[in-house]
């Protein structure tokens, strides 16, 4: 908390509005933006493999989140002021930091992706920029943010280094993330039933669980039976196919809260059926849209 307090004495407006700009790289919606423009218009296939280290680190942090139940900064200490201007990106509860594994996840799996120096070299500065930023917003503790990325970049290191995600037959890995996403329910639902329990902490882990199940079914069904081509078209076409899946994701997600309401099943569904447009939906209507034209 010490740490913190120092932080906060340098909280200028400018410097604020810089670090929630960082932030927001660590947000859901950025790296879904980032993980759609790589699956539909450029590179499916790393696309998929930051999926897979996304969803995985995903799922473990937010059961570490519900195993250790730690508070916010300003719930531990009620003395000290968080930054008001993202306050809302703090959701769950804070240890590990759920921006900071979003952001080692799909940044880290880039920069193994990287062929030149400085490209690794960026997007370790902004792993580190989003981890600091969490710090200085007074959203999480350096040992939220440390543990996190530390957790995530082995993730990624392990799929990097120790794994060929793209020999593995779409069967396997499906089932690997499957089984991983249904253990982590199960988990979940245990942890959901023990005495006071508070289900408002839930909600983040419900959604990862839908999302991985979602990303699960797709890395089997897509290269299985739709292998679309994600690099044709021309430019104008491959924007217009970006606006427009990205408009309807966006336009499901909110729409489904609606719909469904906002109950961790709802979050579950809601997050499974978003999935499953990103990675079965939309390609299936990218070949028959966008394709027939080639």
């Amino acid at each position: 908390m010490e740490f913190l307090k120092f932080l906060a004495q340098f909280r200028t407006t400018p410097l604020t509005y810089l670090f929630s700009l960082f932030t927001f790289l660590g947000e859901e919606t950025f790296a879904i933006t980032v993980i759609c423009f790589l699956y539909w218009c450029l590179d499916k296939k790393l696309a998929r493999k930051i999926c897979i280290a996304y969803f995985a680190s995903g799922l473990l942090i937010q059961s570490l989140k519900l195993t250790f139940c730690i508070p916010r900064p300003w719930i531990l200490d009620p003395t000290f002021q968080p930054s008001q201007l993202m306050l809302d990106s703090a959701t769950g509860y804070s240890f590990p930091s759920g921006h900071t594994q979003s952001s080692t996840a799909l940044f880290g799996s880039l920069a193994f992706a990287s062929k030149k120096a400085w490209q690794r070299i960026f997007f370790v500065f902004l792993i580190v920029g989003v981890g600091f930023s969490r710090m200085f917003l007074g959203y999480h503790t350096p040992k939220d943010v440390l543990t996190s990325m530390i957790i995530s970049f082995l993730i990624v290191l392990f799929l990097n280094k120790k794994v060929d995600v793209s020999s593995y037959v779409p069967k396997t890995v499906a089932i690997t993330l499957a089984i991983f996403s249904a253990i982590i329910l199960i988990y979940s639902l245990v942890l959901k039933n023990l005495p006071n329990a508070d289900l408002t902490q839930f909600h983040d882990c419900f959604k990862s669980i839908g999302a991985g199940i979602g990303f699960a079914l797709g890395w089997y069904i897509e290269p299985s039976f739709i292998c679309f081509d994600e690099k044709k078209g021309s430019p104008l076409t491959q924007v217009t196919k970006l606006l427009l899946g990205l408009f309807i994701a966006v336009a499901l997600k909110s729409g489904l809260k609606v719909l469904l309401g906002t109950s961790l099943t709802a979050d579950t569904i809601r997050y499974f059926i978003l999935v499953c447009w990103i990675m079965i939906l939309y390609p299936l209507i990218i070949v028959k849209l966008f394709h027939k034209n080639y």
